[in-house]
């Protein structure tokens, strides 16, 4: 999973070579050339390759060696809600011994939430500290070659911001914050974008040229993975650093695949030969152990960041074969089973490799349970993977948003506690950067806050003055939360119809206020959000609404702190 550099050299030097070839032709008619730098990732061009993308314009600290900090693991699941693991739910139907040892093993936060109610904007807001809906289309979720990425060029990075300090970073699994892939040469084109989604999309891409806006061009050495969601968006194919090495050659034959509720969001993309639907995360998992024991191997001395985003629990659910019918729980029942699997398998390769007491292991999801798992298993399993919350996936209330996150730690957090400070992946950037000495600059990670005091029990007071929920709809269907009001700016869930799905309808609540324009619930003393305050405490509407408009504006929310926000 090294990247070669010379191997790399050659390819993109063969890519410029001709964008440069090119913009002569073009420049002798008095045309603008296009290039790299139209998508801001050329500046190792001008400046050399030690000049990284993903970094601020504005200088930042000196490198470090990065000896004596701690190797930081982030496992990133898929679609898996709070009452998915036994840890938070004691009624789940599916054991989860390994994630349920690693919150014994350290800390357990019980107010935790994804930046949004989707993948792309959620991981958008983890690798930025920055709330999605605050850039231009962020409310995004790309799918097969979409893009560009989201990330702008030149914004500082979660993993760019731990390279600087001296870490080694990797990324494998599903990245979803976008790319950009290019056509052939031909009838005058000189590799334009291909835009647009589903098989003709595919049709169109030089699998020979460079990926642009990926990983590697944000901050991580190294990056195995998929593009978007592995086993679902028309692209089925590994990515390596920034190219295809096996490009896929046909239609994926979805006659041959499992046929039961939760398969059915496959749709008829391209495959590669070595892409096997029901070994993704076999893979995933190997390339991970396998960056962590090159790196023990050859530079023990360094730390590292290793991001591990899964496919599971995602639907389509093709649980590997050896999960297969072991669950309890069905299909689906075994994709949480594998998932479990892995975290312990990840555990077990830094304690084999006496590593663990000094690496931090983070694991949470991306946002709830999908709809079609969650109807599925309620009925067939009676296991709710959003309980006890109103909501799913895509919805803005707390099923939506509320996920499992857990923080192993042995030289600094103590064993079995429990947290609940109001917490977001966008506070995963500031946290890093408090415990690896890092100063984050103004315009860098603005929704960011560093949850390190409470993971060490010495909370001195609340560290957010509020938190901010996105929606499926981005700037359309926000919230806003302070203490234990949260304030949806929206009337619905924000996300999914309950009046027209069927299978939805049976878990819809009655409104007790249909002609509010918002809603306002108390959740310490309603947590399932049955009960629209919005007549009942108009000052408290005022406020908060007022807040969310303040923070709107001022683009960020950290270092903006109102008088009545507390």
């Amino acid at each position: 999973m090294k990247r070669s550099t010379q191997g790399f050299l050659s390819h993109f030097c063969s890519d410029v070579s001709v964008w440069l070839a090119v913009s002569c032709i073009l420049a002798s008619f008095g045309l603008a050339s296009f290039g790299l730098a139209n998508f801001g990732y050329g500046r190792t061009l001008e400046t050399g390759m030690n000049s990284e993308p993903g970094k601020t314009s504005e200088p930042s600290e000196a490198s470090t060696s990065g000896a004596g900090l701690p190797n930081i693991v982030f496992i990133l699941a898929d679609d898996l809600g709070y009452g998915d693991v036994q840890c938070y739910n004691d009624q789940a139907k599916v054991a989860t011994p390994k994630i349920d040892l690693l919150a014994r093993q350290g800390m357990r936060s019980t107010d935790a939430h994804s930046p949004c109610t989707v993948c792309t904007p959620t991981r958008y807001g983890l690798m930025t500290g920055q709330m999605p809906f605050r850039i231009p289309n962020g409310g995004t979720v790309f799918t097969g070659v979409g893009g560009p990425s989201l990330i702008a060029p030149g914004r500082l990075t979660l993993p760019a911001m731990l390279r600087d300090r001296g870490y080694a970073t990797a990324c494998v699994g599903k990245w979803h914050v976008g790319m950009t892939f290019f056509d052939s040469l031909g009838q005058g084109v000189v590799g334009q974008p291909v835009v647009g989604q589903g098989v003709d999309a595919i049709k169109k891409v030089d699998f020979t040229r460079r990926i642009v806006g990926g990983p590697c061009d944000h901050g991580f050495d190294q990056f195995f993975g998929t593009a978007c969601c592995p086993t679902t968006d028309w692209l089925y194919a590994f990515i390596e650093n920034d190219r295809v090495p096996v490009p896929p050659q046909k239609l994926i034959d979805k006659s041959k695949l499992p046929k039961h509720p939760y398969a059915n969001d496959c749709r008829e993309g391209w495959i590669a030969e070595d892409f096997s639907m029901d070994q993704v995360d076999v893979v995933f998992l190997e390339k991970s152990r396998r960056f962590i024991e090159t790196h023990v191997r050859e530079t023990p001395e360094k730390p590292f960041f290793l991001f591990h985003s899964t496919q599971a629990v995602h639907l389509p659910s093709f649980a590997a074969p050896q999960f297969q019918g072991k669950s309890g729980a069905g299909p689906h029942g075994d994709f949480i089973l594998e998932l479990d699997h892995i975290v312990g398998e990840l555990m077990s390769t830094l304690e084999q490799l006496k590593i663990a007491d000094n690496t931090i292991v983070i694991f949470t999801s991306d946002n709830g349970p999908e709809t079609t798992s969650v109807i599925h298993m309620r009925k067939d399993f009676d296991h709710d993977g959003a309980r006890p919350w109103r909501g799913v996936k895509r919805d803005n209330w707390e099923g939506g948003h509320r996920v499992p996150f857990i923080v192993r730690w042995p030289a600094k957090i103590a064993a079995g506690t429990s947290c609940d400070e109001l917490a977001c992946l966008t506070d995963v950037m500031a946290t890093a950067a408090d415990i690896v000495g890092a100063k984050l600059p103004d315009n860098a990670a603005e929704d960011s806050f560093s949850l390190l005091q409470p993971m060490l029990g010495k909370p001195d007071a609340p560290i957010r003055p509020y938190i901010l929920h996105q929606a499926f709809s981005g700037q359309k269907t926000l919230a806003i939360r302070r203490g234990p009001w949260k304030y949806i700016d929206h009337v619905g869930s924000g996300g999914n119809r309950y009046d027209n799905n069927a299978g939805l309808k049976p878990f819809a609540i009655p409104e007790n206020a249909p002609t509010a324009p918002a809603q306002l619930y108390n959740l310490d003393a309603d947590p399932g959000e049955t009960k629209n305050l919005y007549f009942e405490e108009p000052q408290v509407v005022e406020e908060l609404k007022a807040l969310l408009a303040e923070t709107k504006s001022s683009g960020r929310s950290r270092g903006v702190v109102k008088a009545n926000a507390q």
